[in-house]
């Protein structure tokens, strides 16, 4: 059976929720992202966005927001739909683009690359290891010079965070910040920084998509739940 992915936003709406308290978290990092990204326009890219809440509860109120052009990607068309309603009554309709699409397909969002600000948020605790592995490692590929990835993934057992931290090493971030709400197991948020060894991608208008390490076709694929 489908999991109702409009009816899972209601936790959201439950301060006590673990979703309430991830929702919390990842927007905190992203508020701090934006404030430390570099002088100049920030490219912010968003997959599985949902309602498009991790942004959308961030972008209006922050002193960058004039800076940011941002992309959020999601297949539920009814999320879709709130999520632009949400960007309307926010006045960001020139800035953020709710896509209706695949995110688990590179070229759904390949001409939003790369991303100063990258948000996995709510993707790695629906998808196989394999392609949590995957998406990881092309993450270097989707970001700018010292970009910003924010991903979840819950700590049920067996707890697979330790590894999703290090195979984000292994793509070339350095880690920021490790967050665990210690009595909600399904709270784990990951905030890395590109390191600069990387290859760089260049900022500013025109920048074109990097490649190297960037699958052509699929990410992941989201499981029934």
């Amino acid at each position: 059976m489908m999991r109702d992915w409009v009816a899972w936003h209601d936790s959201y709406d439950d301060p006590a929720s673990s979703l309430a308290t991830r929702l919390a978290l990842v927007q905190g990092h992203l508020a701090g992202a934006l404030t430390s990204a570099p002088a100049g326009p920030i490219r912010l890219l968003s997959l599985c966005a949902g309602q498009g809440r991790d942004v959308l509860g961030v972008l209006p109120g922050h002193a960058r927001r004039d800076d940011v052009t941002a992309v959020l990607v999601e297949a539920d068309p009814r999320n879709v739909a709130d999520a632009r309603r949400r960007v309307a009554d926010a006045g960001l309709a020139g800035a953020v683009e709710v896509r209706e699409a695949d995110a688990g397909l590179v070229a759904t969002f390949a001409d939003a690359l790369p991303a100063d600000v990258l948000l996995l948020c709510g993707i790695f605790g629906n998808v196989s290891d394999s392609d949590i592995h995957r998406t990881a490692m092309a993450a270097a590929a989707m970001c700018a010079a010292s970009g910003t990835v924010i991903w979840t993934r819950h700590r049920r057992e067996p707890d697979l965070t330790p590894a999703v931290r290090s195979w984000f090493a292994d793509a070339g971030f350095g880690e920021i910040a490790f967050e665990a709400a210690a009595t909600q197991t399904l709270t784990g948020v990951g905030v890395g920084r590109r390191r600069d060894t990387s290859p760089v991608a260049p900022r500013g208008p025109g920048r074109p998509a990097p490649s190297a390490g960037l699958p052509g076709g699929r990410l992941f694929t989201f499981r029934d739940a």
